[in-house]
């Protein structure tokens, strides 16, 4: 087990923040030592405002029709400098969502679609990754550039690849009509900016998982963004696509922030569906991997994404957030040639882009993260003490 030394994340406020701070409408959630317990945030020239007279939970907040417009003019009060919440002398800086659901849309890009099929075809075994890999990446690259999922040309590739006998239940959702829309992780159990990051004990092939976060009403409306880690397990995964829950839904395995942008006329949808999303890994072992997501190369449009989660077949009356996928598929290799990325304890993982700020994480064995302990009971205990119910 590592230390608390080695683990331990020095962060501030300008490496986590957006570079136009001052112009986003960012919000938040700390545990707040002086409150006892968790206060919805907003930041505002270096300082965090508690808001929950405006609502007491980071659901209810983004409920409440034309909030980014109020916001401009109503903070709340000053509870101290986001430095002191960093450096934890105030608190934490907690995930920015609460009640909502945590939902993930996985296989939108076509770089990581073809990294799915490999998965599937190599069982789950890095070993053999490279050599499927150069087999599938001639056919597969060239056929699924540019597909619209569910369109007639999409359907022509279908039936070809069918016949070809390359067909992957991957590539069902990921040109197909519907899209693949998972439950990532619980309501509470997301971890924030600087927390350490769960990687489950059984996984040796794992990478992260750098992503684009809509935070979403109980209506559908799209009111803001986030950056998120669906922290992934490529052998337990490839093994079989049943073991998805076990795969994805692990302790801090599913790591959001550092704040909610909410959208304005200065960031809207279109901001978001032309993001650049960076990621980069350092290890302890002086190993260094980055790269860069470009939100244009998406096969799904955001809002139709979003669409597909939350409709007349499906609500969530707490509202939900949703990770849209990532075409970042690591394969540099690591522990050896052929053998490809996956993480070592005590990674350093930096998802960044310049409209949403930086979330980082130290990756951690699942049991060596702290216990998720405080949920909706908890909070709801601890709102009535405060009396904010």
């Amino acid at each position: 087990m590592m230390t608390n030394d080695i683990l331990a994340l020095t962060l501030s406020a300008e490496t986590i923040l957006p570079g136009d701070a001052d112009k986003a409408i960012l919000i938040g959630r700390v545990w707040s030592n002086a409150a006892g317990g968790p206060l919805p945030v907003l930041y505002r020239g270096g300082q965090l405002h508690d808001i929950s007279a405006i609502a007491s939970t980071s659901s209810a907040l983004l409920e409440i029709d034309g909030i980014a417009a109020r916001l401009v003019n109503e903070a709340g009060p000053a509870i101290g400098p986001l430095e002191k919440f960093l450096d934890g002398s105030l608190g934490a800086l907690l995930a920015p969502v609460d009640l909502q659901a945590v939902k993930a849309a996985g296989v939108t890009f076509a770089g990581s679609m073809l990294e799915r099929v490999i998965e599937e075809f190599t069982r789950g075994n890095p070993a053999e990754a490279a050599n499927v890999r150069a087999r599938l990446a001639p056919v597969l690259g060239e056929k699924l550039t540019g597909l619209v999922p569910g369109s007639k040309e999409a359907g022509e590739v279908k039936a070809l690849l069918t016949e070809m006998k390359l067909w992957s239940q991957y590539l069902e959702v990921g040109i197909g009509p519907d899209a693949e829309i998972f439950t990532k992780a619980q309501p509470m159990s997301s971890v924030g900016s600087g927390a350490l990051a769960g990687l489950h004990p059984k996984s040796e092939w794992n990478n992260p998982e750098p992503e684009v976060v809509l935070a979403i009403r109980s209506d559908g409306q799209i009111v803001g963004a986030t950056l998120g880690n669906d922290v992934n397990l490529r052998d337990i995964e490839g093994r079989s696509a049943l073991l998805l829950g076990k795969a994805k839904d692990n302790n801090a395995s599913c790591s959001i922030g550092p704040f909610i942008r909410l959208f304005d006329d200065t960031f809207t949808l279109d901001t978001v569906r032309n993001l650049e999303v960076s990621l980069k890994v350092t290890g302890e072992d002086g190993f260094v991997m980055d790269g860069v997501s470009r939100m244009n190369a998406i096969s799904r449009d955001p809002a139709d994404l979003a669409g597909q989660l939350l409709n007349p077949n499906h609500q969530y009356p707490d509202g939900a957030v949703l990770f849209l996928g990532t075409m970042f598929a690591p394969v540099k290799d690591r522990r050896g040639p052929g053998q490809g990325f996956t993480h070592e304890v005590g990674d350093r993982v930096e998802i960044s882009a310049p409209e949403l700020g930086r979330l980082v994480n130290r990756m951690a064995r699942c049991a060596d993260c702290p216990p998720w302990t405080f949920g909706v009971g908890a909070l709801m205990r601890d709102l009535a003490g405060r009396g904010l119910l």
